[in-house]
């Protein structure tokens, strides 16, 4: 993404969608030019300098339930744990983050804030079970 991190100390909106693999597929391959399935798209709507005070919308997250299953059982968790890793996921993207073309430490740091923020609602997300 091409601004700096967002300073999420403004109240925003996110747009989540659940599809299918075939739909995030399509999605995948229109906005990113990859013809495969992804278990998460992020799209930003302040990129290119609107910033959050002038929009109360930061963007939408789009999440392959099917790939979400299919990685809960990879990964030995429960559909809903891996949900929200895929959610905050998406959400740092949404914040700046990147994990892809960008420097090692940049990419750590994004993994590494993933996994705080997820242990840190893992166990409520395990009460909705």
């Amino acid at each position: 993404m091409d601004f700096k991190k967002v300073s999420l100390s403004y109240p925003c909106q996110v747009g989540i969608l659940l599809v299918s693999d075939s739909d995030i597929k399509k999605l995948n391959k229109l906005y990113r030019g990859k013809n495969k399935t992804t278990d998460v798209l992020s799209f930003s709507m302040i990129e290119g300098g609107l910033l959050l005070k002038e929009s109360p919308i930061l963007g939408e997250i789009v999440i392959s339930l099917d790939t979400t299953i299919r990685q809960a059982k990879e990964y030995d968790v429960n559909p809903y744990q891996e949900l929200l890793r895929l959610l905050i996921h998406g959400l740092l993207h949404l914040a700046g983050y990147d994990h892809e073309g960008v420097s090692k430490k940049a990419a750590t740091e994004m993994k590494s804030l993933e996994e705080r923020i997820y242990r840190r609602y893992l166990k409520e997300a395990a009460s909705l079970i």
